[in-house]
């Protein structure tokens, strides 16, 4: 691992202490390891908007006795499934399904993948969650 850099940072004393108060509840053991974290929170952020390779997670909640709705979302899936690294499908009750699926590409492809499925007639409720391949960061 190389040498760490250290630097000072400025800051009002009502903003450290609510900083001070959120780390310790997240449970950092120490406020460089929460910038830390920021700092990659942002990296990770820019990465989607330079349309970086990235990783996001679609989540999606829908009746499974919607006609045809089960079947449509399926064959989305086999649609795109170059870009599909896994799928999760979880019986929420006797109507209700949650499917979680895994995807890899340009944050831009993703972004419309997620779309595309979530505004599908019957979808319930749907999310989108990126994060990096990890490739860019320290």
């Amino acid at each position: 691992m190389t040498e760490a850099v250290r630097f000072g940072v400025s800051i009002h004393p009502e903003l450290q202490r609510k900083f001070d108060a959120l780390i310790e509840a997240k449970g950092y053991q120490n406020r460089s390891e929460a910038i830390r974290d920021l700092i990659r929170k942002f990296l990770v952020e820019q990465e989607w908007q330079d349309d970086e390779e990235i990783i996001g997670t679609v989540t999606i909640v829908y009746n499974h006795h919607t006609r045809e709705l089960p079947d449509t979302v399926t064959e989305f899936q086999h649609q795109h499934y170059r870009s599909i690294l896994s799928s999760l499908h979880v019986h929420l009750d006797v109507e209700n399904c949650l499917e979680v699926i895994v995807l890899r590409g340009r944050a831009g492809e993703i972004r419309r993948f997620a779309d595309r499925l979530i505004g599908t007639k019957g979808i319930k409720h749907g999310t989108l969650s990126g994060t990096t391949t990890g490739s860019k960061l320290p």
